[in-house]
């Protein structure tokens, strides 16, 4: 079975059988044979529905035969694997298509129950879980029959046969599933390219990175000093210039062994793709960026396209995007980038969470309010050190909750949250904020969170979601975040919609392939599911 289809899958295994005549009733469509050849062995995910659920299902929904049979070959295509959840919790696609679907705002009772158990699964830490447990096999089912729902009345044209193999079904081999990929496009569904121009632009260097994988890939930079800059010679200068030609870095003509002008602008464009200060001198750890493999490459490529497949609609108006592995924020209107913005996101074991929301309010002057995990593991211990902690660090105790103190940190200058922080509600209260700790922007790697996302340029933010606000003028917004220690809720006038993406490679705005560190290991957990043959990517 062939993953990732991304919106370019032709119709192979049934097709709707559309009323021929006017006035003839519309027939239900044809049931696809159950593929049996998906076992636990090769399926992307390790859980399985027992086929007995989904027909219980269905009698219980009252499903019409269009639903009813779009769903039992929905499950018969994927002999029955969850497509979900596997035994660790929600999977990626789980959660892309949840804020995906949540993007339109439904508001019914039946999404706000099923919201509400997902929240569960989704903050636990560690959770395992049974697919046979009643609860995850209901959840699964409700997501499967809301992006059949989903999908056909977005995009009307679409033919059935794609839904089936949207969501992941089997690993395959990496160079055989990229083959797939490109070998689909020619397929594409317009409607799809122009919804996800983020994923059709990744089909170039996909391309030319099997090509380069294809032909053997590129010879390994070695090192034998630290750092290698303009005026060095050697054989690993002719290496570095080998490599870089091979991404179209360095032009292809030069072979001198001299470290030039030439090999510096190379190194500084390679550096500047792999979000490095670009310095043009060359480090081990530059070098190892350098040696992984073309064929990881693709891997990393293959994974993303996979994330861009969950992306929302482009918002017409403003949108803010955070790309954690980038540590950068993004404020868009429309198509046009209107600024840039170096963040600190969640350090491991904090991570920062993919999701979609709206910004509807501003807090000048915040109290933060200490979760219970960081009471638990950082502050209770340091009370234990130091009987002042507490008063020392502006904090104080408001009650007690499930055996813990409940602990706010009043606002002012120690406040971890700094003097704003800009709020869009989600069950994994995360939130833009200011940070005290300034220092932590200088650092080309910024995961030091405790899951929020710190803002280089807080008063920048501030400004640009509070124009046009009566009164809020920069003059405004800098006295209430500096000339006072009253916390102050400011609702804004239109909301501002967010996006927190987890991209290690994508295509920038001038059309450059970007590439990022795996900072939580989110791609490695990817490839072993995907790939039969999964390569280490830093």
């Amino acid at each position: 079975m062939k993953l990732l289809k991304a919106f370019l899958i032709p119709a192979m295994l049934y097709m709707l059988i559309a009323a021929c005549q006017l006035g003839t009733k519309q027939q239900a469509p044809a049931i696809a044979p159950r593929n049996t050849m998906v076992n636990p062995g090769n399926a992307y995910n390790d859980l399985f529905l027992d086929s007995p659920a989904v027909a219980r299902f269905i009698a219980q929904q009252h499903l019409n035969d269009t639903l009813a049979n779009t769903l039992r070959s929905f499950y018969n295509v994927r002999n029955f694997e969850y497509a979900w959840f596997d035994s660790h919790g929600p999977t990626e696609q789980g959660m892309g298509f949840r804020s995906l679907y949540h993007y339109r705002h439904d508001t019914s009772a039946d999404n706000d129950r099923l919201e509400n158990q997902l929240d569960d699964l989704s903050t636990k830490d560690d959770t395992t879980i049974s697919g046979h447990e009643a609860g995850i096999v209901k959840m699964e089912l409700q997501l499967s029959l809301r992006f059949i729902q989903y999908m056909l009345n977005t995009y009307k044209s679409l033919p059935v046969t794609q839904l089936e193999q949207f969501v992941p079904i089997e690993k395959q081999p990496v160079l055989k599933l990229a083959d797939s990929v490109l070998a689909d496009k020619s397929h594409g569904h317009k409607r799809y390219e122009t919804a996800n121009p983020a994923y059709t632009a990744m089909e170039k260097p996909l391309q030319q990175y099997v090509d380069i994988a294809r032909k053997g890939g590129w010879d390994t930079v070695t090192m034998n000093k630290k750092r290698y800059r303009k005026g060095d010679t050697g054989i690993t200068i002719l290496q570095l210039k080998k490599r870089l030609q091979a991404t179209g870095e360095m032009p292809a003509a030069d072979s001198s062994p001299v470290f030039d002008i030439a090999l510096e602008k190379a190194v500084k464009a390679f550096q500047h793709y792999y979000g490095y200060t670009p310095t043009g001198m060359v480090s081990d750890t530059l070098v190892q960026e350098m040696n992984v493999s073309a064929k990881a490459r693709v891997q990393q490529l293959l994974i993303n396209m996979e994330r861009m497949h969950w992306m929302p609609p482009a918002a017409e108006g403003r949108l803010v995007v955070v790309n954690i592995p980038e540590f950068m924020l993004h404020v868009w209107e429309g198509k046009r980038k209107v600024f840039d913005m170096p963040v600190v996101v969640g350090r491991e074991g904090h991570s920062t969470t993919m999701f979609s929301g709206e910004m509807n309010q501003v807090v000048f002057n915040p109290y933060w309010h200490v979760p219970a995990g960081i009471v638990r593991r950082e502050i209770l211990p340091a009370m234990e050190k130091n009987k002042h902690y507490l008063e020392e660090n502006d904090m104080e105790i408001t009650g007690e909750r499930n055996g813990l103190p409940v602990i706010r940190q009043r606002p002012g200058k120690k406040n971890a949250l700094g003097r704003v922080k800009f709020i869009f509600p989600n069950s994994f209260n995360i939130y833009l904020h200011d940070t005290p700790a300034k220092g932590l922007f200088n650092s080309d790697k910024r995961a030091y969170s405790h899951g929020c996302i710190r803002l280089s340029d807080p008063a920048k933010m501030a400004d640009y979601v509070l124009h046009g606000m009566p009164g809020w003028t920069p003059e405004k917004i800098d006295s209430a975040m500096n000339r006072g220690d009253q916390e102050k809720y400011i609702k804004l006038k239109q909301p501002v919609p967010v996006r927190i993406t987890y991209y290690t490679a994508w295509v920038d705005e001038q059309g450059n392939l970007q590439f990022r560190e795996d900072i939580y290991g989110h791609d490695q957990r990817s490839s072993q599911k995907m790939f039969t043959d999964p390569e280490p990517v830093l």
